[in-house]
């Protein structure tokens, strides 16, 4: 054990450190809970990942031929985050054309995926692995026709060839059921020459007439190993932790207390976003807000969830309860939400191991989206990804169905590190920043138009889809051609639409003022802020 600790420690508190920076947040839905009948999946990817949306092809591959895989896919805008190829494996005879972003999120055969990073223990990490999260994900989708098969394959390659990095989660849903997949890796000592399995994991399966969420601690409890359709584990989940001393014969098999004992992150890092996501979809159950300890990973929603609903939970932070991150000094005098890193040494002494709420809408994510999968639909129009770039509060979110071929230009290009008006992403980043100068006066504004967007593409969701499965008994291709345009046409709208709000935000809010055809309204500042902050005390005579 002193050894293992020894090679890993150092390799471990520098992803640790990363991992608390950039994590993401994820929630599924089984069809039983679902307004539709669909099941459904959000995903915030909450840091400095790959923004641009790719439609990668599947095909027909020859045999022999070999697959390259990579670290660092997710990174591919980040400086300093070079791709590196870490070794290759045969390619399927056959893959499916799948959605890529920083992390990819579905793939043609109406399969869809969140994910968010967990930690786990120092001893599991392996640098003889060549797995990370990511790649597992672009083979899972490109191999994978169901949930289930996802996971088998991700699986299978990850006991193969290695998993590389620790703790991981997956949110993996298709037409009709939703799992949890937790990963992490087999210790630094294996080998590929070891004959043992080279990743620990675990997946159970969402009840359809139930919800859960996922913040970047292992949610996964108690293993039913008799229970062979709700549940899949790798062939070692009980031997390794028997080996390192962390669990006995007899004892309840709890996956998150044996694989992640301590996530990261201040004790409501995680917290705080798990009481938020069932604080709004099962408000009757009266969950303590102050309790670090893990709630129950599947609640029943009140009411049947919509992805609109899934919208405003990527889209919340924590408004109207006692940690609302637009109130207090630390929002600023306009109510800004975003609290940007604190370094350790930055830090009050008396707080160095505290840190700002966490919401699950974040200033720094990348892009989000809501998966939507029916089972009432052909497969190009079975799951629809509602997309949206730069952080939940401030993006619009558009339909992008399995079925379509390729997106716009302007969404899979852009440098993070220059400002680039071709990129729509840099409209929703620009929107997202200028609105923090004035929040509480400009939110209102954008939400304007988020409910005109997004409005419109609801309304217009039945009917299109209705046609085009009319169009696809008749003629697939022509069905296709349909569906491309569909999204085509709304992408290109989205991002005309809002370089029209951005442009309309630097006019109507500058210099302190809300600038109108008619008017010039000063907005100041709040009163209670101005007593806060001393207003007026240096006019004030000095004592004697």
């Amino acid at each position: 054990m002193r050894l293992i600790k020894v090679l890993v420690l150092g390799v471990v508190l520098c992803l640790t450190m990363a991992a608390a920076a950039l994590a993401c947040t994820s929630v599924m839905v089984g069809k039983k809970a679902t307004a539709d009948g669909s099941v459904l999946v959000s995903y915030t990817c909450d840091g400095w990942y790959d923004h641009r949306l790719k439609v990668v092809p599947g095909g027909k591959h020859k045999k022999g031929e070999m697959v390259p895989v990579y670290h660092n896919i997710c990174y591919q805008t980040r400086p300093g985050k070079e791709l590196k190829k870490v070794g290759e494996i045969p390619q399927a005879e056959t893959t499916y054309t799948y959605f890529h972003v920083g992390y990819p999120i579905m793939n043609e055969k109406s399969v869809v995926m969140g994910e968010y990073t967990w930690g786990g223990r120092e001893e599991s990490e392996c640098q003889n692995a060549i797995f990370m999260i990511e790649q597992l994900q672009v083979l899972g989708l490109q191999r994978g026709a169901t949930a289930r098969e996802v996971i088998e394959v991700m699986g299978e390659l990850a006991e193969k060839y290695g998993y590389a990095d620790g703790g991981e989660a997956l949110t993996v849903g298709d037409k009709n059921e939703i799992w949890l997949f937790e990963i992490t890796g087999p210790g630094p000592l294996w080998t590929p020459e070891s004959g043992k399995p080279g990743a620990v994991w675990a997946a159970v399966r969402c009840p359809d007439d139930s919800y859960a969420m996922g913040s970047n601690r292992s949610r996964i409890a108690e293993i039913d190993f008799d229970d062979k359709d709700n549940f899949m584990y790798s062939s070692n989940v009980k031997t390794v932790a028997q080996d390192m001393g962390w669990w006995k014969e007899g004892e309840p098999f709890v996956f998150h207390k044996l694989y992640n004992p301590e996530p990261y992150g201040s004790p409501y890092y995680q917290q705080r976003r798990e009481w938020r996501a069932y604080n709004l979809l099962t408000p009757s159950v009266k969950l303590a807000e102050d309790a670090a300890e893990q709630y129950p990973l599947f609640q029943k929603p009140d009411k049947p969830v919509t992805p609109q609903d899934l919208m405003a939970l990527c889209r919340d932070v924590l408004e109207g309860t006692r940690f609302d991150m637009t109130k207090g000094l630390a929002a600023g005098p306009f109510g800004t939400p975003t609290r940007y890193a604190v370094t350790k040494d930055m830090k009050p002494e008396d707080r160095k191991g505290n840190d700002w709420n966490r919401s699950i809408s974040l200033f720094r994510c990348s892009y989000s989206f809501v998966g939507q999968v029916r089972d009432n639909l052909p497969e190009p129009l079975a799951a629809v990804a509602w997309f949206g770039e730069d952080q939940p509060i401030t993006t619009c979110y558009m339909p992008i169905y399995a079925g379509t071929k390729e997106v716009p230009e302007s969404y899979n290009t852009g440098e993070r590190v220059k400002f680039d008006p071709k990129s729509t992403w840099w409209a929703f980043n620009f929107v997202g920043n200028w609105a923090d100068l004035n929040f509480a006066a400009m939110i209102g504004d954008v939400r304007a138009e988020q409910k005109r967007l997004e409005g419109k593409f609801f309304a217009e969701q039945a009917d299109f889809e209705k046609k085009a499965a009319e169009l696809y008994k008749k003629d697939p291709k022509k069905a296709s051609e349909m569906i491309t345009k569909h999204v085509d046409d709304n992408m290109k709208l989205v991002d005309r639409d809002w370089w029209a709000l951005a442009w309309t935000l630097v006019g109507k809010y500058n210099d302190g003022y809300r600038i109108t055809a008619d008017t010039m309204e000063p907005l100041g500042y709040p009163t209670d802020w101005l007593k806060a902050v001393g207003f007026g005390d240096q006019d004030a005579e000095p004592k004697k």
